[in-house]
């Protein structure tokens, strides 16, 4: 028999209200799990951002540091550029300053050159030969050749050079400077100037031809001592069979394959210089060997001596015409062998009127 509390809930209903709360017990503590798992992820989360933030913040101080180390790269790279665009220049200033040097060097060397060439080709005069005597007739030869160098002088574009037979003529047109010439369809206003010319060299060369002596040359080289060949050679220019004679000496340098010898009289020395060439017999065969006068040569009297022609102007500020050179030449010696311009006879002259030549001046004797 159930009892019921006409002012409060009945049994049913307190059982459903127990039901009720432990399911919302239930529901708070599932609430209560979820809201500590969102705690945990929560705190998980901040961490995970933190990460975040320190790894970007890492990221922006790398990117910070290439961008600064871009920029100054850069400029490294400008500074660089531009040091070497600077060497670059100066470099090209040196190689046209060199190019110029070796211009002037090639200008210089040809000059000295064609120096050398002329002193090669030099025309010696022959001025004297004396015979001395000592004991037996010497026929040595002592001949004296007189050597003077010719001086080279640049001749440019537009001038010409006027070398006068009176030398008081030059020296009046020099003085006079300024010369009014008619170059048939112009006038044209010259200078004469002094012609300052190089250092100049002459000497006199002495050479004395031995009578006693004679070179032979070509000597064979052979398996032999040095003394056997030197006995060789003196017993061959000592047979009268051979034209030969006495020897007083004999050098042998087996190295050149040379010999000097030296005979007692003159006239063995003649005998052989009359053939180039002569037959020597040893070790079983002949050999042809060259035979030659024994000459000594020394300088003497060397002279360096600055070269001045005062007899020679060099005439400046002509300028160009359609007339031929040889025209040119013509009209300019006309006008300066008049005596009414301050001129006289001509013995020389050479006008320019492309490119450059040499003229050459040598001692006025």
């Amino acid at each position: 028999m159930e009892t019921t509390d006409p002012f409060g809930p009945s049994t049913d209903e307190m059982e459903s209200l127990k039901e009720e709360l432990e399911k919302w017990k239930e529901r708070l503590e599932k609430a209560e799990k979820a809201k500590a798992d969102l705690f945990l992820c929560k705190l998980s989360a901040d961490e995970e951002h933190v990460k975040a933030q320190d790894e970007l913040t890492k990221l922006k101080d790398l990117q910070e540091k290439q961008r600064k180390e871009s920029v100054m790269s850069r400029e490294n790279y400008e500074t660089e550029l531009c040091l070497l665009n600077q060497e670059n220049t100066e470099l090209k200033r040196e190689i046209e300053k060199l190019k110029e040097d070796l211009a002037t060097n090639n200008s210089v060397l040809s000059q000295d050159v064609q120096i050398k060439k002329k002193v090669a080709e030099m025309k010696m005069k022959f001025t004297q030969m004396e015979d001395m005597k000592d004991g037996y007739p010497d026929m040595n030869t002592h001949c004296v050749f007189y050597v003077t160098t010719k001086i080279p002088f640049r001749l440019n574009k537009n001038q010409a050079l006027l070398t006068f037979e009176d030398e008081e003529v030059a020296q009046r047109l020099i003085k006079m400077g300024k010369h009014t010439v008619n170059l048939d369809s112009k006038i044209a206003n010259l200078r004469a100037k002094p012609v300052t010319l190089e250092m100049g060299i002459k000497f006199e060369l002495h050479v004395t031809i031995s009578g006693k002596k004679i070179n032979v040359s070509e000597v064979p080289e052979l398996s032999i001592p040095d003394d056997w060949m030197r006995d060789k050679l003196e017993l061959h220019f000592y047979k009268s069979k051979h034209g030969g004679g006495e020897v007083e000496n004999v050098k042998y340098d087996k190295r050149s394959g040379t010999a000097v010898i030296t005979f007692l009289r003159p006239e063995a020395a003649s005998g052989f210089l009359r053939h180039a060439t002569c037959s020597f017999f040893v070790n079983g065969r002949f050999y042809m060997v060259s035979v030659s006068p024994s000459t000594e040569k020394h300088l003497e009297k060397l002279q360096i001596c600055s070269g001045i022609s005062k007899k020679t102007i060099l005439l400046k500020g002509i300028q160009e015409t359609e007339d031929d050179e040889e025209s040119v030449q013509d009209m300019i010696e006309i006008h300066f062998q008049k005596p009414s311009n301050g001129g006289g006879e001509i013995e020389n002259i050479k006008y320019v009127s492309k490119g450059v030549t040499w003229a050459y001046f040598e001692e006025d004797t």
